[in-house]
């Protein structure tokens, strides 16, 4: 069974960036500003941690 904790959003608001996190637990929304050069890394962040949580894996069960 998968329980959903948090949910995250990037939203671009002209030429502005920002971060909403809702936890899901305890209901709560937090929110921050994120500069441009954050947004760009971010695909290379995501490969980076993935690649890193997935090397300590038994083959066969990526």
């Amino acid at each position: 069974m998968e329980t959903l904790l948090y949910t995250a959003e990037l939203i671009q608001e002209g030429g502005t960036y920002k971060l909403v996190v809702q936890d899901k637990l305890r209901d709560t929304v937090q929110t921050t500003q994120v500069p441009r050069a954050a947004v760009d890394k971010l695909p290379t962040f995501l490969s980076m941690l993935s690649a890193k949580l997935n090397s300590g894996l038994p083959h066969g069960r990526r």
